[in-house]
């Protein structure tokens, strides 16, 4: 190959990645990879298609090397490539909520992102839990807490939260966190602490924050 086609080459190889990501589904799919490794039917589950569409879509991830694969007798195990697969997503992700009017307004009318959003800087954050002031709680699945969290959370998921508020001080800001800054469970969780008297807000970053920075999750296997 001549040197004068390297550009074009590169620029081909670029845009497979950009078609890797051109499927709602295969988006959704990276999202749930930032939290946890999954199999193919637990993927297929959550996206709440067959296994054999949910495999199609894998297929053309991994052909963009946005993930990678390892299998265990008859299972096949998912997880983001890299960290820099995480940060793709990220950037994609707040791309669209930043400069998309229509995410702008959604997120404004569903999320009521001016009050739940209230920024939480990450060491104060771990300040203020270590002094007794707050709670970091992730209401994720167990599962994927035990798969990796944030220093200092304690877990208890979202279908379980409210049946265990008791659990909760009513004296400390519960701060929450989820799978992403649009997640409809973290928003409702929310809005229910608040309307039990509790002091709440929603951490905008998480896992997949934690991870793209290189640092290590809690629990998390090396």
């Amino acid at each position: 190959m001549a040197l004068e086609n390297l550009p074009s080459q590169l620029y081909q190889q670029f845009a497979h990645v950009g078609q890797a990501l051109s499927s709602p589904q295969r988006i959704q799919i990276l999202n749930l990879l930032c939290q946890s490794e999954r199999t193919v039917e637990e993927l297929a589950d959550e996206l709440g298609q067959s296994a054999a569409n949910t495999s199609a879509h894998l297929k053309v991830l991994r052909e963009a090397h946005l993930i990678g694969i390892r299998r265990e007798g008859r299972k096949v195990y998912c997880s983001l490539g890299s960290n820099s697969a995480i940060r793709l997503w990220m950037a994609l992700r707040d791309f669209g909520l930043e400069e998309i009017p229509v995410v702008r307004e959604l997120m404004r009318e569903y999320a009521h992102e001016d009050v739940s959003m209230e920024q939480v800087v990450e060491k104060d954050l771990l300040e203020m839990v270590r002094a007794g002031m707050a709670v970091l709680l992730d209401i994720r699945p167990a599962s994927e807490f035990e798969a990796g969290h944030l220093p200092l959370a304690r877990s208890i998921p979202s279908d379980e939260l409210e049946a265990r508020l008791s659990e909760l001080p009513k004296d400390k800001i519960i701060v929450i966190y989820r799978r992403s800054p649009f997640c409809i469970g973290a928003i409702k969780a929310v809005q229910m602490l608040k309307n039990s008297g509790f002091q709440a807000k929603r951490l905008r970053e998480g896992v997949a924050e934690w991870r793209a920075a290189g640092k290590t999750l809690e629990g998390m296997k090396p």
